[in-house]
């Protein structure tokens, strides 16, 4: 009787971390949209031109990223050209935001190492990336401490169960 619910307390532990790790990637992956988009090249060279792609938006898009000015493509057109400010990082990633009506997506866009010839020299020296998670994910403090207080709660109940004695038996 006992293994029965030490087994029972396990796996109600690991449903729990289950479906605490699922919701944590859901926050990260809310791209899911009705139209399609994305940015071509990927990976681009500061004073570089990139396509921003959109599909199926049937209104006037808005593309907007820190390492360009905010683009429009218009209802009925499925591209637009961008440039990118020369001084982007190289090495760095930045986040492109396309909105089209209430609903928006994100995609990255990636300096290269190296610029195109021709780019000003008054750029002060690449010192690296300065880039990473940090808040780019979309987890904080608040969903974290949520997932914490899920597992903590999982693992106590669990525990409980563990240690629970029948009433009536006494072998």
């Amino acid at each position: 009787m006992r293994g029965t619910r030490v087994a029972s307390a396990a796996l109600l532990g690991v449903a729990a971390l289950t479906f605490s790790s699922s919701a944590a990637g859901a926050a990260v992956a809310g791209d899911i949209t009705s139209f399609g988009f994305s940015v071509s090249p990927s990976t681009v060279a500061a004073g570089g031109r990139v396509t921003l792609h959109v599909d199926g938006c049937r209104r006037d898009a808005r593309v907007s990223s820190s390492v360009f000015d905010t683009v429009t493509v218009p209802k009925g057109r499925r591209a637009a050209t961008a440039t990118v400010d020369w001084d982007a990082r190289p090495g760095a990633v930045y986040e492109v935001t396309f909105r089209c009506g209430h609903e928006t997506g994100h995609t990255d866009l990636t300096i290269a190492k190296g610029r195109p010839s021709g780019h000003p020299t008054h750029l002060p020296p690449d010192r690296g990336s300065h880039t990473g998670v940090g808040g780019e994910a979309g987890v904080d403090a608040g969903e974290i401490g949520l997932g914490a207080a899920l597992v903590a709660g999982t693992l106590a109940a669990a525990y409980g169960v563990s240690r629970r004695r029948p009433t009536g038996d006494r072998s």
